[in-house]
């Protein structure tokens, strides 16, 4: 990430160097703007002072059980991981949002499949990761075709897991995010089944742990400050950002363009809107028997007011 980016977090960051702290934050490798920032080293200079921590996940999931445990404080997910973890007791703060997907994320089945609806779903076997974005995904197109989860039947797996089931033909469909979903678009050909077009959004969220944002709260500001500015600068450099992906994933250039014309990175608060968003799809869930009870996200929302960003001279 460029130096200017840095710049603008750093000076606000340096009055916490006075109360160096471990800082752990959850990551996916090579599936979001923490994976880029980690391998740029740009939040170590924005927290001068501070021992960041990296640990990865394969998911959001995996990632909000250890943040129930305390072995993150910070971390990046979809929209319903916390939903999930919300329901089962999990202490946790949404403290910043990410732009809700359109295109990065779909069902899809294999070129040559009778399947040719989302309703045509019904009594077969679909893979995604339980507890995803590719969960609501799912819930929310069958919700529309007038099915509901209990019609399908469901094949909890991770995205190379349920790749090689894919390949294998011992599944109907895959629901799955970028850049697996690039990959298998390139790699098989598939024909794409429904994505959020007409469905419900659902945001990203940046998640902490209670205990952190309250002990710690000007460096959960100071985390999502430095994860806004690289969004902003990832956003308006796709080639770079693309460079950066393609290295860190190990995934051909033409996929990884792909993913990124489909995506954007970035942090925002977590407004009322988003809020609503993110209550539709926790009433969904509770609606369709996923999750136990109820959740309410208003109650769980942290208050992050971004200090401006000036690009230095």
């Amino acid at each position: 990430m460029k130096k200017w980016i840095v710049a603008i977090v750093a000076a606000a960051a340096l009055p916490l160097a006075a109360h160096s702290a471990e800082i752990k934050i959850g990551f996916q490798k090579g599936s979001g703007l923490l994976s880029m920032i980690k391998a740029q080293g740009s939040m170590e200079k924005a927290l001068v002072g501070h021992q960041i921590k990296w640990i990865e996940f394969p998911a959001g999931p995996q990632m909000l059980e250890a943040l129930n445990a305390g072995s993150i404080d910070f971390g990046s997910t979809g929209a319903p991981p916390p939903v999930f973890a919300q329901a089962g007791g999990v202490d946790l703060l949404y403290v910043g949002a990410e732009p809700a997907p359109v295109n990065s994320e779909a069902i899809f089945v294999p070129k040559d499949s009778p399947l040719r609806s989302v309703a045509a779903l019904k009594g077969k076997r679909v893979a995604f990761q339980k507890g995803s974005g590719s969960h609501f995904l799912l819930a929310s197109a069958l919700n529309k075709a007038g099915l509901k989860m209990a019609d399908i039947v469901p094949v909890y797996l991770s995205p190379s897991d349920a790749r090689a089931a894919f390949v294998s033909g011992s599944i109907d469909a895959w629901v799955v995010w970028d850049p697996y979903f690039a990959s298998a678009q390139k790699a098989y050909q598939v024909r794409v089944l429904a994505d959020y077009t007409g469905l419900p959004l659902a945001n990203g969220f940046y998640l902490a742990s209670r205990r952190f944002a309250q002990q710690s709260p000007q460096l959960v500001a100071t985390l999502l400050e430095q994860v806004s500015a690289s969004g902003q600068w990832a956003n308006a450099h796709p080639k770079e950002t693309g460079a950066s992906l393609a290295q860190l994933t190990g995934l051909p250039a033409d996929i990884v363009a792909t993913w990124l014309a489909r995506s954007r990175f970035g942090a925002t608060p977590v407004t009322p809107e988003i809020v609503a968003n993110q209550q539709r799809v926790a009433d969904l869930f509770y609606e369709q028997k996923l999750i136990p009870k109820q959740v309410n996200i208003a109650s769980r929302v942290w208050v992050w007011q971004p200090r401006p960003a000036v690009r230095p001279d």
